[in-house]
């Protein structure tokens, strides 16, 4: 098994800076476990959503979608137990103007109320839950998000995309922003400049990984950045937005939106979805994605597989310490940074045998 290391330990204190980029559950979860390897994290959360308490807060207070960068903070968060249930508390949908609602969400309106830009709201509350490493929207612009689908028609509206999906029964073509190109965070460039391990997901392909590399300059800093590039794929094809799709793409859709040079290797799982769990996605229009190696080798992308799914879970997801062991095996095996003052450079995250 790969060695945890402890708040008090070197290794933990000069582990490698890695920088996390997507949305939703699958990057939250990720966070739970890389945490436990280093300090020096990054995670860079698209604000295109706008379904849910989010969108509410974000109509009714013109403030960037709050729920993503919650769930990040709650998983890299360091407070105690009372703390971290009244974050992940959600009220009542009877409970009147507050049904629905996330008392995290809530509490990061407030500090946006008093703070100069959302990223500052963010970094306030960062402080206040005295999380490992940093969470950075991607931008603090107010977008949304559209998808053209194959057949030419469009929608508006990251949460409009599954129903209109399933009417149109056709794949999405692209997506974009609106407005286009909108300004990245300083900071989120930086944390990109910086790295020695960047990665793209898991997560939802168009509406929680793609949108970050539409903000002006994200995916140029990834294209050139010498960090080993990694992108996480999911275990299921998803209701509503990639159905039918198989490993192979998911790479040539990030590559067609974020550019050649984007990605060096692909991390899939190889570990089998339980019957159950089959059948319940089966219903869902969802299957296990199909690695095609041949195909994402020939776009220049290695293809690598480990057995990443939860054994546990109620869904098909990543299991946290499975995910979290396999990227810093990866990272310890195939890093090409050189860093003589590093733990990491000598190899101190390669899985034993």
């Amino acid at each position: 098994m790969t060695e945890l290391y402890g708040r008090n330990d070197r290794r933990w204190e000069l582990g490698p800076k890695i920088t996390a980029i997507g949305g939703g559950t699958g990057l939250s979860t990720m966070l739970r476990g890389l945490k436990n390897y280093t300090r020096n994290l990054t995670a860079v959360v698209t604000v295109a959503d706008d379904g849910g308490g989010s969108g509410v807060l974000r109509q009714d207070l013109g403030m960037p979608p709050p729920g993503d960068i919650r769930h990040c903070m709650e998983a890299l968060a360091n407070v105690e137990p009372v703390m971290e249930e009244l974050l992940s508390y959600r009220f009542p949908k009877d409970s009147g103007a507050l049904g629905g609602q996330s008392f995290g969400n809530l509490i990061l309106a407030a500090l946006n109320g008093i703070s100069p830009s959302f990223d500052q709201a963010v970094a306030r509350m960062s402080e206040v839950l005295a999380i490992t490493g940093r969470v950075l929207p991607v931008t603090n612009e107010n977008i949304q998000l559209e998808a053209t689908f194959e057949n030419g028609s469009h929608v508006v509206g990251e949460s409009r995309i599954f129903q209109f999906k399933k009417e149109q029964d056709c794949r999405i073509g692209h997506v974009r922003l609106l407005p286009e190109h909108p300004p990245a965070l300083p900071a989120t460039l930086q944390a990109i400049d910086e790295a020695d391990l960047i990665l793209l997901g898991p997560g939802s392909l168009y509406t929680s990984v793609i949108p970050n590399l539409l903000v002006d300059g994200v995916s140029e800093a990834i294209r050139r950045s010498d960090a080993l590039k990694v992108y996480i794929c999911n275990i299921m094809t998803q209701d509503g937005e990639t159905e039918d799709m198989t490993a192979s793409d998911h790479v040539a859709a990030l590559l067609a939106h974020g550019g050649t040079g984007l990605v060096d290797v692909c991390l899939c799982n190889s570990a089998p979805v339980r019957p159950g769990l089959l059948e319940r996605y089966r219903e869902e229009d969802a299957v296990p994605i199909r690695v095609d190696r041949d195909r994402i080798e020939a776009m220049g992308v290695e293809v690598v597989e480990r057995p990443l799914a939860s054994e546990t879970s109620d869904y098909a997801r990543h299991s946290i310490a499975r995910l979290s062991a396999a990227v810093m095996e990866l990272f310890g095996e195939r890093a090409v940074r050189v860093a003589p003052d590093r733990e990491w450079e000598r190899g101190a995250y390669i899985l034993e045998e």
